[in-house]
């Protein structure tokens, strides 16, 4: 199965809106990885979930971000899925159950 490096984003200066959400195989190792993962995350985003974190980012923070998350993330175990918007206004969120007051930051 071969590698899918896909790059669609110009930022022009401008910030893009971001939904990041990871999934962390919980072995020997997957605490320590998931903490580095969430400190690192919540340095940047708005926590939304255990697991989920949005926010506005600039093209450097975008760039440091995901620097900083590729030495932790083992790319063999663990998911790291980063959804990328131009604008938070392109979407349309919808809650059931519990909704946590940290998703009100963004709006």
């Amino acid at each position: 199965m071969g590698k899918k490096n896909i790059q669609v984003l110009k930022f022009g200066g401008d910030f893009i809106y971001v939904i990041l959400v990871y999934d962390i195989v919980a072995d020997e190792e997957g605490a320590k990885v998931t903490r580095n993962i969430h400190k690192i995350s919540k340095r940047y985003l708005y926590q939304v979930q255990k697991s989920v974190f949005e926010g506005n980012l600039s093209e450097l923070n975008f760039q440091k971000l995901k620097h900083e998350l590729d030495k932790y993330i083992r790319k063999d175990r663990d998911s790291l899925i980063i959804f990328i918007s131009r604008d938070e206004k392109w979407l349309n969120k919808q809650f059931w159950g519990v909704e946590d007051d940290n998703t009100n930051n963004i709006f």
